[in-house]
């Protein structure tokens, strides 16, 4: 698996848009997750919808600061509007912590290969999402409850530190209460009033029902060092490793391979991934690290 550097020019999304230039996108709405993250809704200026795959990126830029790559954390399915769940972690994060409605910034996207749900349609899917995974997670939960005739059996895990890191609190109430998917939620780090699972995500495994290894694709989304432990549950219920998909989002910086950041080996995750088959992945000893 290689990737040609060109210097022609690169298109997304719909046709004729560059992925160099950003586009100018408004911000519709805004509202706090957690202490360090908060959710954003934005809508191109153009009126066209971004075209984007679950589990792709965009690059979101602040004239005169910078740009930093975020996960898009809704689904195509849900129109033009699309929504970034934004960490503070530094200058850029910052800068777009302070954007309020009607405040402008610009979008390069979407950008990478996300989960084809083309893929997914017809099979029975388990989700795996870990800590800030769950944002491009949701992008993915969010197509199959949008299309639930299309897919068999739905099964979504997620763990995070603590209670006060989870994110997306009203869509874990529908979804716990929702019975077109199978929703298990634990954290690492109960407080005193938490009253649910506690423990690693994995842990979550013995509370499945049977897997059906023929029919089931899964998708394993946060920090790398989840992806080792996540995979030996999964292959321990006989699902191929080619059914197993994994979203690496590498110190990506520029978005289309120019920079060398993300590079793993001879692969570079902003072109080739965020998403891969875990058999290709685990090829690359540098990205799992």
């Amino acid at each position: 698996m290689s990737t040609m550097l060109t210097s022609e020019p690169v298109t997304f999304g719909s046709p004729g848009r560059s992925a160099y230039i950003p586009a100018p996108a408004r911000l519709i709405d805004v509202r706090d997750l957690t202490a360090q993250e908060k959710l954003f809704r934005l809508r191109l200026d153009d009126g066209r919808a971004l075209d984007h795959q679950p589990g792709q990126f965009v690059q979101v830029s602040i004239p005169g600061v910078g740009e930093c790559p975020i996960s898009l954390c809704s689904s195509p399915t849900r129109g033009p509007d699309f929504e970034l769940c934004v960490r503070r972690v530094g200058e850029v994060t910052t800068h777009i912590h302070e954007l309020r409605p009607g405040d402008v910034c610009g979008i390069r996207g979407p950008l990478g290969h996300g989960f084809d749900p083309q893929e997914f349609i017809g099979r029975d899917v388990l989700i795996v999402a870990g800590g800030l995974g769950m944002a491009p997670a949701r992008s993915l939960v969010q197509y199959i409850l949008d299309e639930r005739t299309r897919f068999g059996r739905f099964h979504l895990l997620y763990g995070a530190r603590a209670p006060t890191e989870l994110l997306f609190r009203d869509d874990l109430v529908r979804w716990n209460e929702s019975p077109d998917v199978n929703f298990l939620l634990t954290v690492d780090r109960p407080d005193p009033q938490w009253r649910g699972k506690s423990g690693v995500v994995t842990t979550l495994f013995r509370h499945l029902p049977k897997l059906d290894p023929e029919r089931t694709l899964v998708a394993v989304i946060g920090p790398p060092v989840m992806f080792k432990f996540v995979v030996i549950e999964v292959l321990a219920r006989g699902i191929p490793q080619k059914s197993v998909f994994c979203s690496l989002e590498r110190r990506m910086k520029c978005g289309i391979g120019k920079c060398g950041h993300c590079q793993a080996n001879h692969v570079y995750a902003c072109l080739e991934g965020p998403v891969f088959r875990y058999g290709e992945l685990k090829a690359l000893r540098e990205a799992l690290e």
